[in-house]
């Protein structure tokens, strides 16, 4: 069974809000994208039934500029009540133009109702609101449809390789010299070389920290079949439609072979001389973060 990728993204016309709201536009944002998906699979006319699939969120691009978008990867299917196993109809899983607009319609109608109650406190003027709609009906919302990924195996590859990166890993760091960060971005799409971008210290630090979710937020999430409250039920009821055995639970490789297959690096081998591998002498003390110990209001 296939499983399918598609992005969610942002208009830039949200920089402002995400800026000074954070935890409510991407709560917002998972909530959109989560419907519209649920609302597509449960329809007669593309599944029928209950769809399986995971969101997955960023927020940056490659010079690390604000970017927010969620990923999805979903089944290539949904389970119906009456519990037999639904594929596309169609080589695609839903009509992404569709889907935009369901999405642009979802996540407006939850700033709408943010806003009523008072969570949005810089577009609270009639005047702000109203232009700040109008630029987001301006253009189309991006929702973009990757080629589909392969099997489960190909799934965790992209789940081990993928979900867990930061904004910017060491390896893309070229130099840091005269107050200045050098960083490599991806290849151009016009030369198709790679370029590099260099910033200021404070420049660098200040995008950086753009990234930086809210204390606590969960950037990945399970939905559908796959949710935490029902998922050893329904993905029980989901194997038995699909006519495939229950998993082995048994572990058949360590974490440290799981994570190089994945990866293609040795987790254990020393970042220095790449040779010599680290041994493990004893567990570090849990330390509590000074901060952890005043659990006030989550923050907006």
């Amino acid at each position: 069974m296939p499983y399918f990728h598609l992005v969610f993204t942002l208009p830039h016309a949200l920089h402002g809000l995400v800026a000074g709201h954070p935890r409510r536009i991407y709560e917002a944002l998972f909530a959109a994208a989560s419907a519209t998906l649920t609302e597509f699979a449960a329809n007669p006319r593309h599944l029928g039934g209950e769809a399986a699939f995971t969101l997955v969120l960023h927020t940056w691009k490659q010079d690390l500029g604000r970017h927010v978008h969620v990923h999805a990867l979903v089944a290539g299917g949904a389970l119906t009540a009456a519990r037999k196993w639904v594929s596309p109809k169609r080589g695609f899983l839903f009509p992404v133009k569709a889907l935009s607009r369901v999405f642009r319609g979802k996540f407006v109608a939850a700033l709408t109702e943010q806003r009523a109650v008072g969570h949005l406190p810089t577009v609270a003027p009639e005047g702000d609101w109203q232009r700040l709609k109008a630029a987001l009906y301006a253009h189309e919302w991006v929702v973009y449809a990757k080629e589909p990924l392969g099997g489960p195996e190909h799934v965790l590859e992209y789940l081990g390789r993928y979900t867990h990166r930061v904004a910017i890993s060491n390896e893309r760091i070229v130099a840091i010299d005269r107050g200045a960060v050098a960083f490599r971005v991806r290849a151009d799409a016009t030369t198709g070389k790679k370029r590099t971008v260099r910033l200021s210290g404070g420049e660098f630090i200040n995008r950086f920290l753009l990234h930086v979710l809210p204390l606590g937020f969960k950037r990945i999430r399970h939905y559908g079949l796959l949710a935490p409250a029902h998922k050893t039920k329904h993905l029980a009821l989901a194997r038995i439609a699909l006519n495939v055995p229950a998993p082995d639970l048994a572990v058949i490789e360590s974490v440290e072979t799981f994570m190089q297959r994945v990866t293609m690096i040795e987790w254990g081998a020393c970042t220095h001389c790449g040779k010599g591998h680290f041994v493990l002498t004893g567990p570090l003390a849990r330390v509590r973060a000074p901060w952890a110990a005043s659990r006030g209001p989550p923050s907006a």
